[in-house]
């Protein structure tokens, strides 16, 4: 079956730890990744209700990562879509991949970052 459903391309820097600060936080470098294909969707009012009182977060979207998609979509990493920069947070949501008809089986929730 062939979906005529199509994500767009999104540009996420993955979090590599790179030493400590000098009061031993963790300091991290970004690197830039091109992931193709990615639903972008809108929350609910409800969402960003829930978001705001589980997280302390307003979720702005929800990404539906294609798959076999490999990388790391932490809380805390930096993703640039639609002109704008986003911060992930939360769990990822992950479904049966096999139980999924269409190409997406993972979902993340950012909010406006910067």
């Amino acid at each position: 079956m062939v979906s005529r459903i199509r994500g767009i391309d999104v540009i996420l820097y993955e979090r590599t730890r790179a030493g400590e600060d000098a009061f031993r936080a963790p300091v991290y470098e970004e690197t830039p990744v091109t992931v193709q294909n990615v639903l972008v969707t809108p929350v609910s009012a409800e969402e960003v209700t829930a978001d705001l009182q589980l997280y302390g977060k307003r979720a702005a979207y929800e990404l539906c990562l294609p798959k076999g998609d490999a990388h790391n979509w932490a809380a805390g990493s930096r993703v640039d879509f639609f002109g704008g920069s986003w911060r992930v947070f939360g769990p990822v949501t992950e479904y049966i991949e096999a139980n999924l008809p269409l190409a997406w089986n993972r979902k993340v929730k950012v909010e406006r970052y910067g």
